[in-house]
């Protein structure tokens, strides 16, 4: 099988382009634009996600037989091999606001696709890796944002998994948020009084009790024992309050 490397030697492939019928033609979009590289399982669910939420997707991929499947799915769809910096500019992808590129086994493909994007001046890039290691690279080359998808939700679900939590998500710097069963430390008496932010290092910014929706968390709610709560702060602060009982 050729190379993505061999694939640019020999020169750019022809695109092939189709349009999901009734779709705008792009005017008037404004920034609700994103072109999606790759289109495997993490490109398709990122591009009919934004799609549901009224985003305007132009989908690439160098399979074409699965363009031609997707052609009803997606804005626009492309087939295309975007190592080549020509097929990107013929595709007009240097003039979207975001891009996205999907490509994660691939790494070479990756790592070049993440480049052209970055020398077209694409002024968002958001690239998925396999590793930290090609992360770091995706971002010497250009990516303004990494995704680690399998990495993160691994992370994530061994939080969920082996303690009290009920979801988790970390942020950079250290900083995460997460949904839990109230210990009862923090039951009783008005948060506030409890001094949960200085005693503990977190603070509680929402909660919830049986046959009630979320409400916003201040100094004076009182939390009950089996109220769910969701709090924030540094990433062991959070998980070692999670653990209190």
């Amino acid at each position: 099988m050729a190379s993505h490397m061999d694939r640019l030697r020999r020169g750019p492939r022809r695109i092939r382009r189709t349009h999901r019928r009734g779709a705008a033609d792009g005017s008037g979009a404004g920034d609700l634009r994103v072109a999606v590289i790759g289109l495997g399982r993490f490109g398709i669910s990122l591009g009919t996600e934004l799609m549901r939420r009224g985003w305007d997707v132009l989908g690439v991929d160098c399979d074409a037989a699965l363009v031609q499947r997707l052609r009803d799915e997606l804005t626009h769809a492309a087939a295309a091999d975007c190592t080549d910096p020509e097929a990107l500019a013929q595709l007009g992808v240097p003039e979207f606001p975001r891009a996205v590129v999907g490509i994660g086994d691939a790494l070479e493909a990756s790592i070049l696709i993440t480049s052209n994007l970055a020398d077209a001046g694409v002024p968002r890039i958001w690239a998925k890796a396999v590793s930290r290691q090609h992360g770091r690279i995706l971002e010497r080359v250009g990516a303004h944002h990494v995704v680690l998808p399998e990495q993160d939700m691994g992370e994530r679900v061994a939080h969920l998994v082996t303690g009290r939590m009920l979801d988790f998500i970390e942020f950079d710097d250290d900083y995460a948020l997460a949904k839990t069963v109230a210990p009862a430390s923090a039951t009783g008496r008005p948060l506030g009084e409890l001094k949960i932010r200085s005693t503990y290092g977190i603070t509680v910014v929402g909660i919830k009790r049986a046959g009630e929706d979320f409400t916003y968390a201040t100094a004076e709610t009182v939390v009950r024992p089996g109220d769910i709560i969701i709090v924030t702060g540094r990433t062991q602060v959070v998980e070692t309050f999670a653990e209190m009982v």
